[in-house]
Order: structure tokens, then sequence, then C-alpha cells
């Protein structure tokens, strides 16, 4: 079994998009003809993100939700690099036991996106 994808609700739906596009490389492909506005974003021919509109509304500390969404990615020095350059707000966890280190941002509307890296990791 493998994740399909992850859909997200949001109440920026284009900033969300846009967002996505500029991190993370996705592109917007074909979504069906549903009766609400959205995106499929796509990563090597794939949608893997789905962004669907929220009317905003805040969720209690006692519903059920997921936490955040995580992608494993490449070019941690780089990546790093470029979200310093843009301004883009993140804060960072080593774990050289499991040879990875993760970046950790916010969507424009505050979807917690964990990116994780193998790569650039001394091991012990």
């Amino acid at each position: 079994m493998q994740l399909d994808h992850v859909t997200l609700r949001t109440a920026d739906l284009d900033g969300t998009r846009q967002f996505l596009e500029d991190l993370l490389g996705l592109t917007v492909g074909f979504r069906p003809n549903f009766s609400f506005p959205g995106y499929w974003l796509y990563r090597d021919g794939e949608p893997i993100v789905h962004l669907i509109p929220s009317g905003g509304a805040p969720v209690g500390r006692d519903a059920e939700t997921i936490d955040h969404v995580g992608f494993r990615l490449e070019g941690y020095g780089a990546f790093r690099g470029r979200l310093d350059a843009t301004g883009i707000l993140y804060s960072t966890m080593d774990l050289p036991e499991l040879g990875e280190r993760r970046l950790f941002v916010h969507t424009p509307g505050g979807i917690l996106l964990e990116l994780v890296f193998r790569d650039d990791v001394e091991t012990n």
C-alpha cells in the first residue's frame, strides 16, 4: 500500500496553490469537473495534492484532524537556502539516528508541512 494523495481544505485556495507550486514545484493538472472549485497539484505525472475550499472556520481542539502532511524531498541545503532567500519562516529538526533532516513550514492558511530530507546528513 502507498498513500495516493492528500486533500487540503483551505480558506485561501489560490494562495495555497501558488505557495505549493513555488515551494514544492507542484503543477496544476487535470481535475474532474466537480460541482465545487479546487485544484489537483501534480508531481511526476501524479496528482498528489488536492486543494478544496473551506469555510475558514477553526477546528476545535477536541476534533479529530490530520496534524500535518510530510513530503520527502532531496537537496536539503539548497532547499533551506531558498527558504532563507524568500523569507519563508521555518523550523528544523535533525534526526541523525534516522539519517534525516526536516524542515517545517506553514501554508498561507496555516497547514503544517513537514519536508523530510535524507541527504546532507552525517550519521554516526
